[in-house]
């Protein structure tokens, strides 16, 4: 995310507080889990783009959830660690032959 974006997050966050924050992160994670299991459930290839669109749209939503998560809690260090050691882990599943995250 650019300077411009973190600040407009950190913005909402003085706004609307952490725990207010912290809940719209989970309701849009949520609106995410939904639009996924549409797209699983969709028989009509008519309904398609529709349920394409709505993904890509709560994937934003997340992604700038995500951030605020990242300034409420302040461990960028660490998560870039957690990502390092889990993308680690998934090459090495990939290359044995393993399923999974």
């Amino acid at each position: 995310m650019s300077e411009h974006d973190i600040e407009i997050c950190q913005q909402a966050i003085d706004k609307y507080g952490e725990k207010h924050q912290l809940l719209k992160a989970i309701e849009e994670m949520s609106e995410l889990t939904k639009a996924l299991c549409k797209y699983f459930e969709c028989t009509d290839k008519r309904m398609e783009p529709i349920i394409l669109d709505s993904i890509d749209e709560e994937m934003a939503d997340v992604e700038i959830m995500m951030q605020q998560l990242r300034l409420i809690f302040r461990n960028e260090e660490q998560i870039e660690a957690r990502h390092k050691e889990k993308i680690d882990r998934l090459e090495r599943r990939l290359k044995n032959g393993l399923y999974g995250v």
